[in-house]
């Protein structure tokens, strides 16, 4: 039987695996120029959400970050981190050494993959910006609707108004707050938001925007039809969950 041919959303999520990779080949995580040797700001916006301990935390894009060795230091107990590039997830589950079996580290593209759970939170710094065509936004955003829970937290950083026109060899979209909450939609609400400086390691400066957000609870109607299905098992503790299939 004649294998089936790749689609077009098949080879784009293989090219854009290979040019992250090819990034974390050429230089070491700490000098890419989206390195922060600590994550101050998204460290205060996860504690302004109030979240209890046990909260379901989603990292997406955050391999080589040390956000979820904060998030460990912080009490929190189940966290996720989710990345398209396998080199970047290495090595962020190295430098925890035996803490990464406390985190589920997921190899995804997050305009595509099926988590399989619901989340308290979504955590994205430096990964919406890179979705520069409707077909990424309309995925990315189709993804964290059916990822986040109704009531969840988003916490979102892109580059600012001000920020670069493109990162890594790659073409960005910068926002200001009221162009971001456009194309997330009205099912959001803002809590808050600030401008911030980001040094690269290169010394260059690029100007961030953070946001933190509610998503809306869903009605009472859809909230009972919701609480009768039954949401699948996260996987255990430290699994490195590789989708050799395309993250769908």
């Amino acid at each position: 039987m004649p294998e089936e041919e790749p689609t077009t959303a098949d080879l784009v999520e293989r090219s854009d695996r290979a040019h992250w990779e090819g990034r974390y080949s050429a230089k070491a995580p700490e000098a890419v120029s989206w390195y922060e040797p600590h994550p101050q700001r998204s460290v205060e916006l996860v504690q302004a959400t109030g979240l209890d301990p046990q909260a379901r935390i989603l990292d997406v894009g955050g391999g080589a970050s040390s956000l979820a060795a904060q998030l460990l230091v912080m009490g929190y107990t189940d966290v996720t981190v989710a990345d398209i590039s396998p080199a970047a997830l290495a090595h962020a589950r190295a430098n925890l050494g035996s803490d990464a079996e406390r985190i589920v580290w997921i190899e995804a593209d997050v305009r595509t993959y099926d988590f399989g759970r619901r989340y308290d939170l979504w955590h994205d710094r430096a990964v919406f910006h890179f979705m520069v065509s409707a077909a990424d936004r309309e995925g990315y955003l189709g993804v964290l609707r059916r990822t986040l829970r109704p009531g969840g937290h988003l916490i979102i950083a892109t580059f600012g108004p001000q920020g670069p026109s493109e990162c890594s060899g790659l073409p960005v979209q910068r926002y200001g707050v009221e162009e971001l909450m456009a194309v997330l939609g009205g099912e959001f609400t803002l809590a808050s938001s600030s401008l911030a400086t980001h040094r690269t390691p290169s010394g260059a400066s690029q100007q961030f925007l953070y946001a933190r957000l509610l998503r809306r609870p869903c009605p009472a109607g859809a909230a009972r039809g919701a609480a009768s299905r039954v949401t699948p098992a996260s996987p255990p503790l430290g699994a490195a969950v590789d989708a050799e299939r395309p993250a769908s």
